[in-house]
């Protein structure tokens, strides 16, 4: 009998050791120490990690606090913002519909939004349900975003904004980023199903991988329990921030969730849409979630093999070190995060940081994965974190060359009070810039309690400092003749939108 237990207990060690031998050192001896340091070197107040391999949570993890300047801590169901990660939800959402043949992602959109309209006739006509789900509409990344996110604009009124908007390239011609088109998708689930886009969520998503505090909708966060705050970095400082407010672009970005509700979802999706033995997601529909509709670029790498960057539905695909990656980020107030399956190695990372300006969420990942692959460990916290303070220096050089440029009071090209007004946007709407306390600040009818101190550079001009810093600081060049002004070009901060837009002086 002795011999026998012997032999048992010889087999357990050898088991583990085999287990040892799968999860890399990186994982077993650094992770702590790794997030830890990040905590400290990128200001962030709390990070949730979860690694799944093999069907199994091999790491589930928070780290820091969930509020800057409280003690309490971040766990596995905390729930973080997940924005732009909502949108693999909504593209299996769709296909799950089309699996059913409720839909065809083939059929025109106006099939099931008639009302559906966009700057080109003949495009609306031509746009099919696939084509809101993979950016290739023709507009430029986040082109529109300013007009819609985080504003008072109902999902009606943003779908009325959007139809006015001209891309910037030609239908199907260029991958951009589009969130309002991910919108349009999400409005067509209630066409075909009956219910909401979250409605449909819950029941056929959420329930059934047993998210239970997973949220839909960014109004429902701020009631939760176990949440973490927002927060950002501004010119060096950490800070707390309101929580975005995107419900009316819901399916492009408003999801909130935990890493234990999102080890369901990596779980599912590594396993052909089982959870449970049971197949929530037909493998057929998360088949066509990963399956390349647009080219994104070339990708590559700064250390490893790596080759093209592509688009299915709701994630980003690419090739790395021989392995297919489908990958997805997300940006919104105070919160990155990101979500990364190789489907070859069965593994998944998961990684949520609460503040918005870090790029720990994507070293992180980038670390875990390489160390999955045999890779060299190549440190990418560091180096992400030596170009960010790059960045920020210079970035903190132009603020300073700016300030001392208005401390001179060069003269503006008009009396400050030229400059006051109502402005409009063909598009947007009004904008209001009035003299307050010697100072002009301009104000946006759709983004209320937003403003920004507009201070003279001299000539034509102006810095634009916003009380959000989401929004950023920017020069604003102004427009004149025959002594009146004309128009202003607004830019706000890349993170909302890179285009420029041209109100007019009424």
């Amino acid at each position: 009998m002795k011999k026998y237990l012997i032999l048992f207990a010889c087999l357990l060690v050898q088991i583990a050791s085999l287990f040892a031998q799968d999860t890399p050192s990186f994982i077993k001896d650094s992770l702590d120490a790794y997030v830890q340091k990040a905590l400290t070197d990128w200001q962030i107040p709390g990070v949730a990690v979860c690694v799944v391999k093999d069907g199994k949570v091999v790491v589930m993890k928070g780290y820091g606090v969930k509020e800057l300047g409280t003690t309490n801590k971040v766990d596995e169901n905390t729930l973080f913002m997940i924005g732009s990660n909502t949108k693999a939800f909504t593209g299996t959402a769709l296909a799950m519909l089309a699996a059913d043949k409720k839909l065809s992602l083939d059929s025109p959109v106006i099939k099931y939004l008639p009302d559906f309209k966009l700057y080109d006739p003949w495009v609306t006509k031509q746009v099919n349900v696939r084509d809101l789900l993979c950016h290739r509409l023709g507009f430029e990344t986040f082109q529109g975003d300013f007009i819609y996110f985080d504003s008072d604009l109902s999902t009606a009124q943003v779908r009325e904004k959007f139809s006015r908007v001209k891309p910037m390239y030609g239908f199907r011609s260029k991958w951009g980023y589009t969130n309002a088109a991910f919108m349009t998708a999400g409005e067509i689930i209630p066409k075909v199903s009956g219910q909401t886009w979250a409605e449909f969520l819950k029941e056929k998503i959420f329930a059934p991988l047993e998210m239970s505090s997973t949220l839909a909708l960014t109004k429902d966060i701020t009631n939760a329990g176990n949440k973490a705050t927002a927060h950002t970095v501004a010119q060096g400082i950490l800070k707390k921030i309101a929580y975005g407010h995107i419900d009316n672009l819901a399916a492009a970005g408003s999801i909130s969730s935990s890493i234990n509700d999102m080890s369901h979802w990596l779980m599912a999706q590594l396993n052909g849409g089982k959870y449970n033995e049971k197949q929530v997601i037909p493998a057929g529909a998360l088949a066509q979630t990963w399956y390349p509709h647009s080219i994104m670029g070339n990708g590559g790498h700064r250390y490893n093999k790596a080759h093209f960057l592509l688009y299915g539905l709701g994630w980003m695909l690419q090739e790395y070190s021989g392995r297919k990656i489908v990958s997805h980020t997300g940006g919104v107030n105070g919160f990155v995060t990101s979500v990364t399956l190789l489907p070859e190695e069965k593994l998944g990372i998961i990684v949520l940081t609460n503040t918005d300006a870090n790029r720990f969420y994507e070293a992180l990942k980038n670390e875990i994965m390489d160390a999955y692959l045999g890779l060299p460990y190549r440190n990418y916290s560091q180096g992400y974190l030596n170009a960010y303070r790059e960045n920020e220096e210079e970035a903190a050089q132009w603020l300073k060359k700016m300030r001392d440029t208005i401390a001179m009071n060069r003269p503006s090209t008009l009396p400050l009070a030229a400059y006051a007004g109502t402005y409009e946007h063909n598009v947007y709407g009004k904008m209001t810039i009035a003299l307050e306390n010697k100072k002009l600040v301009a104000r946006f009818e759709h983004h209320k309690g937003r403003f920004a101190t507009v201070e003279p550079l001299g000539g034509n001009n102006f810095l634009a400092t916003f009380n959000d810093p989401l929004y950023g600081i920017k020069e604003w060049p102004f427009s004149t003749a025959n002594g009146k002004v004309r128009s202003v070009t607004v830019t706000v901060a890349d993170f909302i939108e890179f285009t420029p837009y041209e109100f007019y002086k009424k």
